[in-house]
């Protein structure tokens, strides 16, 4: 039977800074974020990748961190919630969850936004439907849904008008 105390090296991105440790190989990605780097935008719900409240970008992809061993994933770009803005500046769907009022209790929050920003960049924004079928991984207490979808529309109309004033 392993030892899941032993320490494994652990090199990663970390919102574009380089982490590199040792640490247990059981611990998680998630726990990674919060309990060690502080990083607590990214949120604990059910621990069993079911809530999506720890959903960031490893890679460019939308992944629940309470799945995946820190160690399992080396050399990887992660994103968190915290790292998604540039330059002093909110990225635009967060944003939009503001303007379009996507949010109640604001647990969810992150991790919506976390995947609704790889929803747009996987290209599965063609309806509302389509929409509401690619965040399904994103559960919402307060039922904030409709805002949540309006704020995904924001973003994307607001993408369709700056590629249109490129092309002008």
């Amino acid at each position: 039977m392993p030892d899941m105390l032993a320490s494994s090296s652990c090199r990663l991105r970390i919102n574009g800074e380089p982490y590199i440790d040792e640490i247990p190989a059981c611990v998680t990605l998630l726990d990674l974020l919060r309990e060690r780097l502080d990083l607590t935008g990214t949120k604990k719900g059910c621990d069993h990748g079911q809530c999506g409240a720890c959903t960031v970008l490893v890679d460019g992809k939308r992944v629940k961190s309470c799945l995946i061993l820190a160690v399992s994933i080396p050399g990887a770009e992660v994103t968190t919630i915290e790292g998604l803005g540039r330059d002093g500046k909110i990225h635009p769907m967060q944003q939009a969850f503001i303007d379009q009022d996507a949010f109640q209790c604001g647990y969810c929050t992150p991790g919506q936004i976390m995947s609704a920003v790889a929803l747009l960049e996987e290209g599965h924004v063609h309806t509302r439907e389509e929409i509401r079928e690619f965040m399904s991984g994103n559960l919402c207490r307060c039922g904030a849904y409709n805002g949540i979808i309006d704020a995904i529309e924001q973003v994307v109309a607001q993408q369709q008008q700056d590629r249109a004033g490129e092309a002008a």
